[in-house]
Formats: C-alpha cells, structure tokens, sequence
C-alpha cells in the first residue's frame, strides 16, 4: 500500500478528491496541515448552522493506492490539471502492512460511567470493580460510551438507584445503549425508536448480545405513556420534537434530554417551557444534560 500526499488550499479540496477517486484511488481523506498550532481550525457542522466547508485553508489530502506506480502516475496526471494550480505534491510513501482491526481496537477502552459501572468492547475484559456492565463494540450507529452526552444519559440512569419496573422509552436509540442501560438499571418494558433502520438492527444485536430485553423500531413504534423518556439527539431536533417528547412523559415521570451545548440551555428552556420546566443536571466537555419532572 502506497499513500500520495499533496497540499492543497481550500477552494482546491473538492476538485482534487473527486480527481483522485477517478483516478482509482482505495480511499481519500482530508486533514488540517496547521493542526496542532496556532492557526488550526474547527470544522464541525451542527443542525441548524452552516455546513462545514470542504477543507481548511491549508488541507492536507492524503490519498492511498494499490501499488507505488499508480501513486506516482496519479501524481504525474494531476499536476498537468488546472485545477492543480496552488497544490503541491509531497510525495509518496509506503505504508507499512499493519493489523487494521487490531489497531482500530485499541482506540477503544473500557469507557467508565460510575465507578462500578462501564461500557466494555467485547475483546476488553471489564475491570475488576465493575458491577454493572454494558458489552458494546463500534459500529454503525451512535453511542458507544465514548461521547460525553451518552456518558450523561447512561450517568443519570445509574445515579436513579433503580428504575424498577418502568416503562422506558429512548428515542432516537442509535447503539440502542440507552435503553440497555435502562435495562440493567431494572426497566422492564423499553421501547427504542430511530428513523434510521440501520441503528433500529443495530439495537436489537447489542440487546441481544447483553441479554436484556427491548422492542426496536422506528419511531411510530412509541406507543402511550412512559416513567422516563431518553432523548440524546442534537439541540435542533430536540426543539422541533418538544411536544411529541412531553406527550409520551407520563405524569410524575422524567424527561431527560442529551445532545445539547451549553450555549443552547436557554433555548431549549424556552423550547419546552409550554410543556415541562427544564433544568441542567449535568455538564461535561462543553455539553450538558437537561431534564425535567413532568
């Protein structure tokens, strides 16, 4: 395996990806040349906003190939383009042959939510002081322990004590981990809705896989009234969802709402005031946790 690395600035990225996956290219990623000092730059969408723009001012496209004479050849192609002009070739080299999985794996640490209770990928074994214990590996869908909004949900659900006997609902369910901590948590009828298909499959295998009981599907699948409602979503969504969200809260029972900024607090205050008063339970990473008794 060959990588080909090239500078370009940002009004180029676009042009030179697309040029490289004609070109046969395995794969095409995109990094900040500045990253690491001064000048680096955030570039992260969110509902709501402007959409993140192609590459930084200075990108780095790193592009990587079968063998070195495709590398090369693509190289010698585009740097005749127009388009080239402003970008820099610099250079090729071989990537060293590596254990892919393995090395993904090991990005991927049994996660704590309380002391006695972790998320651990199944080639972990669970620490000696875990109590309670979630198995979950990375894959298609969100929630895998390692965001603070999900560590916020699932550090909510375990300081309950228990959530004996409650109907639970966890909308927008990604892994399905929510409702699985609501499950190991004591919940005993637990319904997890998503619009993507691929998360409502991805829920039910994690279900299965940690032995604990739930209905997954989309979301017209929410049926009536629940004890607590899990949202961890993003602050926009959540504000269109409000009074669907409250409707299916029993009352005296909890709201609990995650994917939102501490910037965003007052709007979503403002959002859900008709319907239930908000509070902030919990931050971490510039992120906050809002529930409310209803």
């Amino acid at each position: 395996m060959f990588e080909l690395r090239l500078m370009a600035p940002e009004d180029r990225v676009e042009a030179l990806s697309d040029a490289l996956d004609a070109l046969d290219a395995l794969s095409v990623s995109v990094e900040d040349a500045d990253a690491q000092t001064d000048a680096e730059q955030a570039l992260f969408g969110e509902p709501g906003m402007p959409p993140p723009k192609e590459g930084w001012q200075r990108s780095r496209v790193i592009a990587l190939f079968p063998d070195e004479a495709l590398a090369k050849d693509a190289a010698s192609v585009l740097a005749l383009q127009d388009f080239f002009e402003g970008c820099a070739v610099l250079g090729v080299a071989n990537v060293p042959e590596q254990d892919w999985v393995r090395l993904t794996q090991s990005q991927f640490a049994p996660v704590e939510i309380t002391p006695e209770f972790w998320i651990v990928p199944t080639w972990h074994e669970p620490p000696a002081q875990a109590r309670q214990v979630i198995r979950l590996d990375p894959g298609l869908a969100f929630g895998t322990g390692t965001h603070p909004t999900t560590r916020m949900c699932l550090r909510w659900i375990a300081t309950q004590g228990t959530l004996g006997n409650q109907r639970v609902l966890d909308y927008g369910c990604g892994s399905g981990i929510l409702a699985i901590g609501a499950a190991k948590f004591g919940a005993t009828d637990i319904d997890a809705v998503d619009i993507d298909e691929a998360a409502v499959s991805s829920t039910q295998l994690n279900a299965e896989a940690n032995g604990v009981s739930l209905k997954a599907g989309l979301p017209d699948a929410a049926k009536g009234h629940y004890d607590t409602v899990l949202a961890n979503i993003l602050a926009t969504p959540l504000k269109v969802l409000a009074p669907l969200l409250r409707s299916h809260v029993k009352a005296g029972g909890s709201l609990v709402l995650a994917g939102i900024l501490e910037r965003q607090a007052d709007e979503l205050k403002e959002a859900y005031a008709p319907y239930a008063a908000l509070e902030v339970s919990d931050s971490e990473d510039g992120w906050i946790l809002m529930t409310a008794r209803c």
